[in-house]
This record gives C-alpha cells, structure tokens and sequence, in this order.
C-alpha cells in the first residue's frame, strides 16, 4: 500500500458551536472528537509546531439574541448579552478541556483576543468584497410584527420550510433547521415568536453576495472534489442538489392554473408534468426569473414549493448584535449577518493564536493560501451549503485581487448522530443530554472511542448510552464497546508483557538488545501504513477496526508466547519476545495516542521515552533499540497497575 502526502503545514477546525448554550453531547461526538483525534494524528504525523487547531463560541446573530431575551423576560437572565455570551464560552471551554480537546485557541467572536481580531479582519474582508464588486444591494422583505412594532430577526419568526420534500421540524425567516436557504416571503404559515401572530413583510436593504454568478467555479469545484479521496461523497451529493437551476413544484391538479399564470408572464421556462409523482416540476433559466413566477403564482393563490438552488447569500443584517459592518454607499447601522461572519471567523481565530504566540498575524497566509498548506473543517451535515458552497463563493470573491488566494479548505462533515433513534436538537423535540453530564457515567477516553468509532462518515448513528435508556435492559452498554478493545486487548497485553519480562528478568530493567523479527516488523508496518491511509481519507471507523485487530494480535501473540515460556523457558526465545513485544506495545502506543492521549502517557511514562520518540512519526518504524542506543532501563511496574481502564465506579455496576 502506498503511503499518502501530507502537506507541511496544517489548520484544522471544528464547527463554532452558538453562544447561547452550553455543549451537548453532538457538539462533542459528531464534530469535535472527529477533529481532535485528527489533530493530534496531525501533530504526531508532521510535527506539533506545523498544526493549528481553532475553533470558537459563534457569539452573534439572531438565536442568541433570541434565548437572551427569552431568560431576560422570564428573569432568569440578569446581566448583559455579552455577559450571557461570555458565561456560556466559559462553559463550552471548560467540556472540551474535560473531554481532552486540544486546542490551539478556543475563541470567541465578539470579546478577548479572538473577538478583537475577528472585527478587524471582518473590515478587512468587507473591503475586498466591495473591491471585488461580488457584493450589491438588494431590497428584500424582512418580517415586521405590527402589534409589538418592531422587525423581527431570523428565530424570531417559525413556519414550514418552503423547499420542496424538506422534512425540517423548524423553519425560520430565511433558513430552516436542516440548512434550507429561501427567501423570507417564500415561508409557509409564518408566524411571530413575539405576539404569537402571523407578521407582515416590509422592505429592507441589505448588503448580497451572488452566489448564482459563481456557478461555473463551484461546479468545477464539485468535480476536482468528486476525484479526491479525502472528500466524502455525500458531500458533493448534497452540494450538486443546489447546483441545478431554479425551480419550482405544484400539485397535478394545479398544473393548468400555473402554466396559465405563466404564459402570459414572458417568462421563459420549461414544465414537466410527472403523473406517476402527480406533480409538476418548473425549471427556470434563472433565479430572478423563479421570483417573478413565485410572486405571480402567490398573488393569484396557486400552491407551489421551491426546490434547491443558489440563493443571493445574505451579508448584513440589521440586528444591533453583531460585527459592525463599515458605512458605506448610504447603507448605515448594519452589523453582518452571523453565517458569512463565521465562515472566516476561523481565520481571525488563526490570526489571533499567531499574535497570542508572539508571532505576525500576517503570518495567517502560510496556513490558509500556501500551496504547502491546507485547511481542514470539521462541521455537521446540516451546515455543507454554507461551509461548501457559499464559503467557496465568498473565498472566490475575496481572492479577486491575487493579494490573499485563500485556499479552499478540505470540508469533513459527518453525519447526524442520534440520541437512540431521534435526531437530537437542542430547537427539536428531542433534547440531547449535555456533554458535560455524559462525564458522570463514562470517562473521557471512554467516550472519545466511542464517538470515534461511530460510522457518522457514511450514515447517521443512535448514541444509546444504557443510564439514558427508558427501558433498562441486562445487555451491556452500548458505549463501554470501542473502549473495551483498550481495556480487554491493549491493557492485558502491555500488562503481560511488562509483569512477565520483571519476572523473568531476576528483577533487572535494563532492556535486551537485539533486532525485531522479520515477522513482527512486517506486522507492525502494515498496520502503520494501513492507519495512516485511513486516518488521510477519515476512514475513522476503520481506523478503529484496524486498531481493534491490531490490538488483538498483540494479545493473542504474545499469551502464546508467554504461555509456552512458562512450559519450557528458554533464555533467547524469552529476550526475542520482549524485543518483539517491546516494538509491538511501542506502535499500538503510537497509533491509540490521538484517540487515548491520557492512557498512552502511562505507557510512555514506564517506557522512559521522550513523547518525540514514541508519539513522532520521524520514529513510528523505529523499535524502541534504534530510538535510544545501546542500554535502556524500563521502568518498574508496580502490582496490580493498570493502563487503560474503565472509571471505577462502573466496576460492579
């Protein structure tokens, strides 16, 4: 197999998660573990001071403006919106340390360094857009609640999403719980969260980008993506859904009414009926021309739904919470709209770790535009029109110049991870249990096996944590399953090699000298080289398949071999199986670091190695002889001591 190339320079982030809450437990298992694990690969992969990893609370825009006034109204909330903001960051900062996340800068958008350098580089990315002349000003109509006497924001208003076969259990002004983007007069059955009323639509002026004019660059994106190994297919699937031309759906029994409105329009469009489906399909050349026939069609009262196209992606807003976006041209007081803002906020936050660590913070474009470089995002499904295809217009447009040429970052959604066979949400039905509580039943490394594992690469997966379950049952719990190959496996294996080579040994440390067998090395490069192409192309439950194997085979080899030394000891057949099992327990060691950072430290510990010998890729074909030279004491492990191992308190539960 060969070997895949890494690029020398890295910038890995985790989706921002809303500053209106605490972490619940898809924050941490369906984006965060992802992201963490693959950092520290990273970090061991190409060297620590070549990975960045950032990430931040997501502080503005309408959700939280939302919650904040909600606890206010109800009391429970008493101080400012920043101090509400920043109470949750501290929060989400705290769960993350707790379930061993590295980061380099875990920010936040609107205070401390992150927020500072947010709202300077937003400037910046505002001028570049108007210099690229990818933005305009277009009039849309904003939802205004006539009885409180004020425009609502975004959450401030819920109806049914407008695009058609959409199964969103929430849809707000503009957007839908799943992603949907669609015009505000296009929500069906809207009404205001404030009077409970349905509110009316006013016009509004707002900053646009046009993404429909970056078409051509998207597509040829989607097709470079669709050739590329470290992409997920389902990506480009759900990015070609919106790549198609604007249309329109009705009903059978509307088709006749519609293509009589249509016909006299001047619009130029083709109509399929599908009588199998008893529906109609309307596809439109272009989106202005789909708006015209949506506006004639609902002034004449004929139902219809919208499908999946690029939408002009909304730049500013008009809520005071926000990044304050520049005067200009006679547009005044806008703040920009909370999605693109987080689309670079990674960027700020990159620029920001640099001056926190004493470096330029202009140094941020030898991580995101070198060719030496590349970007990885970790994000949920439901945010790839955003991440994929409106980040790659924005980026399109601020590289208009040639002054910055931001590389498109290689995007790593996963899938839904659900709490037992609902999606979880904390605006759905189902609310989650949050990350924090999960760490009263299960350990850290418990848990970071187990969301690793989850196949959420290529399906959406039920986290049935057995203390959840309303029907108890007497079968194990799901969660203890990837965990238990560190504990049943790994931890017995270490444990019988160690204890067996002090028995042996007449009570000296001192490592034998000698060379691994060939089979051992050839076992030992395989699974190396098999992890690492699995880990470039986030195979990641593979990866702990191929560990669970691995893991076994230690086990089970060096048992036998313990075994039959017992029998009939012989001194050169004893010292080849430590040299053996020595660079056998190094390389399990090396490869369960990223996902067991606590656990592998006590095992490097009693090897007496540096974490640059034992964790460094430089060193990952090495046996433990060639990393130090000539002798090397181990050191002493005392009884009964364990290395990877479950919290106590669920022995005898």
């Amino acid at each position: 197999m060969e070997r895949p190339n890494f690029p020398k320079r890295v910038v890995i982030t985790g989706g921002m998660p809303y500053g209106s809450k605490e972490l619940h437990f898809g924050h941490i298992g369906g984006v965060f573990v992802h992201a963490d694990v693959f950092a520290r690969f990273m970090k061991d992969r190409i060297g620590e001071e070549n990975v960045i990893f950032v990430s931040g609370t997501d502080c503005y825009g309408s959700p939280i403006v939302e919650k904040y006034r909600t606890l206010k109204d109800s009391g429970e909330e008493r101080g400012s919106i920043i101090d509400f903001v920043k109470k949750n960051h501290d929060s989400q900062r705290d769960t993350l340390e707790n379930y061993l996340i590295g980061l380099s800068l875990f920010g936040a958008s609107a205070f401390g360094i992150g927020g500072e350098a947010h709202a300077e580089f937003s400037r910046e990315v505002f001028r570049k857009l108007l210099q690229s002349g990818a933005l305009s000003v277009l009039s849309t109509k904003q939802f205004y609640d006539e009885e409180r006497g004020t425009y609502l924001n975004g959450r401030q208003v819920v109806g049914r999403c407008p695009i058609n076969g959409c199964k969103s259990e929430q849809a707000y002004a503009d957007e839908c719980s799943l992603g949907h983007q669609y015009f505000p007069e296009e929500l069906i059955a809207p009404i205001s969260t404030l009077s409970g009323k349905p509110p009316v639509l006013k016009e509004v002026k707002n900053w646009y980008l046009d993404i429909e004019k970056f078409a051509p660059y998207l597509k040829t994106l989607m097709q470079k993506w669709e050739s590329d190994p470290q992409v997920r297919a389902f990506l480009t699937n759900v990015c070609n859904e919106s790549l198609t031309k604007p249309t329109l759906y009705a009903k059978t029994e509307n088709v006749a009414a519609l293509q009589s409105v249509l016909a006299d329009s001047g619009l130029k469009y083709v109509c399929e009926v599908d009588e199998q489906k008893k529906n109609c399909r309307v596809e439109f050349d272009r989106l202005v021309d789909r708006e015209a026939a949506v506006n004639l069609l609902a002034e004449k009262g004929i139902r219809f739904r919208t499908g999946k196209t690029l939408v002009p992606f909304r730049i500013s807003g008009n809520i005071e919470w926000g990044v304050k976006i520049p005067d200009t041209e006679g547009m005044t007081d806008l703040t920009f709209w909370v999605w693109p803002e987080s689309l670079w906020a990674p960027i700020s936050f990159t620029r920001a770790y640099l001056e926190s660590s004493g470096k330029s913070k202009e140094q941020w474009r030898d991580w995101w535009c070198d060719d030496n470089a590349k970007v990885y995002q970790f994000i949920g499904e439901d945010n790839i029109y955003f991440y994929a295809l409106a980040e790659g217009a924005l980026f399109e447009a601020l590289n208009c110049d040639g002054e910055w040429n931001i590389k498109m970052p290689t995007i790593v959604p996963n899938k839904h991870i659900l709490f037992f066979n609902s999606k979880a949400s904390s605006s759905g039905k189902i609310k989650p249990p949050m990350a924090q509580e999960l760490l009263t039943h299960y350990s850290a490394e418990q848990l970071r096996a187990h969301f690793f594992g989850l196949n959420l690469g290529n399906a959406s997966v039920p986290f049935q944590p057995k203390p959840y379950n309303p029907v108890q049952t007497n079968q194990g719990d799901p969660v203890y399953k990837e965990w238990s190959m560190f504990t049943n496996f790994l931890n017995r294996a270490v444990r019988t090699l160690f204890y067996s080579f002090q028995k042996y040994n007449g009570g000296e440390q001192t490592m034998p000298e000698g060379s691994v067998s060939d089979e051992i090395l050839q076992k030992c490069e395989n699974t190396i080289v098999s992890y690492e192409n699995r880990m470039y192309r986030f195979e990641f439950s593979d990866v702990t398949i191929e560990l669970e194997e691995f893991f076994k085979y230690i086990n089970k080899t060096l048992s036998e071999r313990m075994s039959a030394l017992q029998k009939d000891f012989d001194n050169a057949e004893f010292r080849q199986t430590i040299i053996d099992g020595l660079h056998l327990i190094k390389t399990a060691t090396a490869l369960a670091h990223p996902i067991a950072p606590l656990s592998t430290e006590k095992v490097r510990e009693y090897f007496g190695l540096t974490s640059a010998q034992l964790y460094s890729w430089d060193n990952i074909f090495k046996s433990i002889g060639e990393l130090v030279g000539g002798a090397h004491k181990l050191k002493f492990l005392e009884p009964k001591t364990d290395f990877f191992t479950r919290p106590a308190w669920q022995y005898g539960a």
